[in-house]
């Protein structure tokens, strides 16, 4: 496995979305993270890239195999956007909240799934989200 690994996927469909998902989970199982985290690690992949179709039309989803100094590994995915932004990271955050017909768990949901979750937000320039999981 090539530790440099990294995979770019232009997202501004459904079929993107499920291009970035299999991409994702097909990376985590050569890793050798186990099904459960792999289907963690999906799931989280089509939450964000849907939230790229959704609210900001056309994004891109970058995923890679990351390690710290002390020689952990793990998967790193870093989804951006130039959308309209989100007013309230806050209360995009919390469960059941939605501003489309969707039951709210996007970005929650992510935040569960994952090991580490970061977000940055500005009105009228974009979104980015970067989320990891470690390998045990």
């Amino acid at each position: 496995m090539n530790k440099a690994q990294v995979c770019v996927i232009p997202v501004e469909s459904d079929l993107d979305i499920v291009a970035a998902r299999v991409e994702g989970r097909n990376l985590a199982r050569e890793m050798g993270f186990g099904t459960i985290d792999q289907a963690r690690i999906a799931t989280a992949i089509s939450e964000l890239a849907r939230n790229i179709v959704l609210y900001a039309e056309s994004g891109c989803i970058t995923i890679r195999v990351i390690e710290t100094n002390e020689g952990h590994t793990g998967l790193e995915i870093l989804c951006e956007d130039q959308g309209p932004g989100i007013p309230d990271l806050a209360l995009a955050q919390q469960d059941g909240y939605s501003t489309s017909s969707g039951l709210g768990m996007g970005l929650p949901g992510t935040k569960r799934l994952m090991d580490e979750f970061h977000i940055e937000s500005e009105l009228n320039v974009g979104t980015k989200v970067l989320v990891r999981k470690w390998l045990r």
